[in-house]
């Protein structure tokens, strides 16, 4: 068994491509290997700014040997009318590389075939190798590729050399004027090469020892992070990690050297939030806070390289972060002397989307929608009467901060400075958080506001979006959602159940259609409502499915009904429940069996049933039977009901069933008396009434 190293070298690559780059080749290697029959132990992949690596632990010298069959063209064809092979035949002969006593007729479902068995593999890997790593270099993929030097070869950045090597011997291919060989090339200023590297087994040590090249990730990160705990424990605080920062910082340095720089006290006026955006986004840095989370005046920065003055080094990163610093206090002191009043005349001039008004008219629906909504659902979630207007202040004051110079400058602070600012200027705090969480969640992994007002602003801005573009006919199609409404619509749903609002969606919906006055729609508002039902329905498929639940299952759920949002996923959770029964299948059938004859004898025949049923006119002692459990189960329903105890609510459905089974096999609801059968048809509507509230059970196919 052998190893195998390949090594691409390119031009400083973006940092958030790396981590992606070496998943590909991993999954590439991986692919192509298996297809060529070459058997391995593993793969590791590598990747740096300015390298991929691949690493094949326990290559087989040689492929796989295996036989297959392999037919060829139709027997009809292969022989002439006295039994010669013809042209065809003696082709397929020679393509195989078998000869005229090793093929054989093969009987299929399309008649006879010739065919041969043949022994496929054996080949040396050495010799296979080049066109694995001309497809693995050829198949990565990048949002936009670049061409260099005239050549057509098109890659994320120039490739600068090829090292390819299968234990000590060079396993040569070409990409357009590269030809793989032995020579790597180290860190640009520390270790530059090149570097002759003799066997695959040197390989690691060269890169570390001598180019100064630190090729796993996690290793880089590690150094960076306990380096950084070092640094900033001496200096009485901790570092403030942020996971996708330390990924990236990790994948813009070969060698990691991080250093504890210093800024003046006084930016410490500035607020956290903006103090961390200034050293994460624009220097890469971490910030430093002490036990109670307040920041100290140090940040940590990571070099690539081990300078030789390392007090020069830090002086010219400390010199860079203070010119953003100043800006960031200078914005912070001019937005503290404006009132929220201007920000909000500002708005007036400032485009929402298109037809839907400005910015100051979106913040005027907000108002309205939030504090119909703290009425709403007020009482279940404490809300005095009083404070409507507080959690109406809120929408109106939402948008503000956008035209503050913050903002304006880091405007991945948006809601963040405006709640700042709201909490500085005594709005109260119900106000302050509420901006301050208004886009949250930002994304599927993100979390919902904390607070009610932040929950109850965040959907009543998403649905204002959401009415507004499907009113507009911007209904996403296929994978194209330039206004995120997806994401929207999943954000509402999340913050519905995450904070249990007792709220129905439909009537959410109108209150967010009724807000727009004045605005010419492409869509009226009924075709509008039912659009935007079946993409609500379409996100909350999406969500349970993704998390595990059966695609019958959330589907019976949804055809239920889904205007309560927050009680969907205890229901589906019940149904999944009691799909695993043993007595599911019968159960469904049954149920099935009742909706089917109303549907039937009531929606298509154009009969009106009311659920409502007379015991005079029961005759059968199955059917007086089922009519009495239906009553005396019926208080029990509505309190699991009222107590959301679907559970239990599924498990009175099992009671009920041998009632059900007892009615269809001993009586004829199509009977002649037409005051029978329709009461019969009644008790039965009644019956499917209940089982409708909880699942379409047309939906679950057994």
């Amino acid at each position: 068994m052998a190893e195998f190293i390949l090594e691409i070298g390119i031009e400083e690559m973006p940092a958030r491509f790396v981590p992606k780059l070496a998943r590909e080749l991993a999954a590439s290697f991986e692919s192509l290997l298996a297809e060529a029959m070459v058997d391995y132990d593993g793969i590791e992949t590598y990747a740096t700014p300015r390298r991929l690596t691949a690493y094949v632990k326990g290559i087989s010298d040689v492929q796989r040997k295996q036989e297959e069959t392999v037919s060829g063209p139709p027997v009809r064809i292969a022989y002439d009318g006295e039994g010669n092979l013809t042209k065809a035949g003696l082709g397929f002969i020679k393509t195989q590389g078998v000869s005229e006593n090793d093929i054989f007729k093969l009987e299929t479902d399309k008649g006879e075939y010739l065919a041969a068995n043949k022994v496929v593999g054996g080949g040396k890997t050495v010799d296979i190798l080049p066109g694995v790593c001309i497809k693995s270099v050829e198949a990565m993929t990048f949002p936009k590729k670049m061409r260099w030097g005239g050549y057509d070869f098109a890659f994320g950045r120039p490739v600068r050399w090829l090292l390819a090597l299968l234990d000590d011997a060079v396993v040569e291919f070409s990409v357009e004027n590269l030809t793989s060989g032995r020579i790597s090339h180290g860190h640009r200023v520390m270790g530059p090469g090149p570097w002759t590297i003799d066997k695959v087994s040197d390989y690691f040590p060269v890169m570390e020892e001598k180019a100064k090249v630190i090729l796993d990730p996690e290793k880089r990160k590690e150094i960076v992070v306990a380096e950084g705990n070092r640094l900033a424990k001496e200096a009485g605080g901790e570092i403030v990690w942020k996971e996708s920062l330390l990924e990236e910082v990790a994948n813009l340095v070969e060698w990691p050297v991080p250093i504890l720089g210093e800024f003046d006290k006084m930016y410490l006026e500035v607020p956290r939030e903006v103090l961390l955006t200034s050293m994460q986004s624009h220097q890469k840095s971490f910030g430093v806070q002490k036990a109670d989370g307040s920041l100290l005046p140090h940040f940590l920065t990571t070099l690539n390289i081990e300078p030789v003055d390392l007090a020069l080094v830090k002086k010219g990163w400390e010199r860079v972060l203070k010119a953003r610093l100043e800006d960031a206090r200078f914005f912070w002191e001019a937005d503290c002397k404006v009132d929220s009043q201007v920000w909000l005349d500002k708005l007036e001039n400032v485009v929402f989307f298109g037809p839907l008004g400005s910015m100051g008219d979106k913040t005027r629906r907000l108002e309205k929608l939030c504090a119909k909504l703290a009425e709403t659902v007020g009482e279940a979630k404490g809300i005095v009467p009083g404070e409507y207007e507080q959690y109406g202040k809120a929408g109106r004051l939402s948008k503000a901060d956008l035209v503050s110079d913050m903002v304006i400058e880091f405007d991945s602070l948006q809601g963040i400075m405006g709640g700042i600012y709201a909490d500085r200027a005594n709005k109260g705090e119900i106000v302050s958080k509420a901006l301050y969480e208004q886009y949250l969640p930002a994304g599927p992994e993100t979390p919902v506001p904390a607070s009610l007002g932040g929950a109850l602003l965040s959907m009543s801005d998403k649905v204002d979006t959401l009415v507004g573009c499907f009113g507009l006919g911007k209904v996403p199609t296929g994978a194209n959602d330039p206004f995120a409404l997806r994401r929207c619509a999943l954000g509402i749903c999340r913050i519905i159940m995450e904070h249990g609002l007792d709220l129905d969606l439909t009537e959410f919906l109108s209150w967010a259609q009724g807000a727009y006055v004045g605005v010419k729609w492409k869509l009226d508002a009924d075709e509008s409502m039912e659009k935007l039902q079946d993409f609500f329905a379409n996100r909350l498929r999406a969500l349970f499915t993704g998390k595990g639940f059966d695609t019958k299952v959330v589907d019976a759920a949804l055809g239920a009904g889904f205007n309560d949002v927050r009680t969907l996923e205890k229901r589906i959770e019940a149904l999944a429940e009691f799909s695993r029964e043993n007595d599911f299948e019968q159960a469904v059938l049954t149920f099935k069996r009742a909706a089917n004859i109303i549907r039937k004898q009531g929606d298509e025949a154009g009969q009106d049933l009311t659920g409502s049923y007379e015991d005079d006119l029961f005759e059968d002692a199955e059917e007086k039977a089922l009519a009495a459990k239906l009553d005396e189960t019926a208080p029990m329903f509505e309190e699991l009901w009222e107590n959301d105890d679907f559970a239990g609510l599924f498990g009175l459905l099992r009671e009920l069933r041998p009632g059900v089974d007892g009615f269809f096999d001993n009586v004829m609801v199509m009977c002649d008396d037409q005051a029978v059968r329709l009461n019969r048809l009644n008790l039965l509507k009644s019956l499917v009434d209940r089982l409708s509230r909880l699942a379409d059970f047309n939906a679950l196919q057994v």
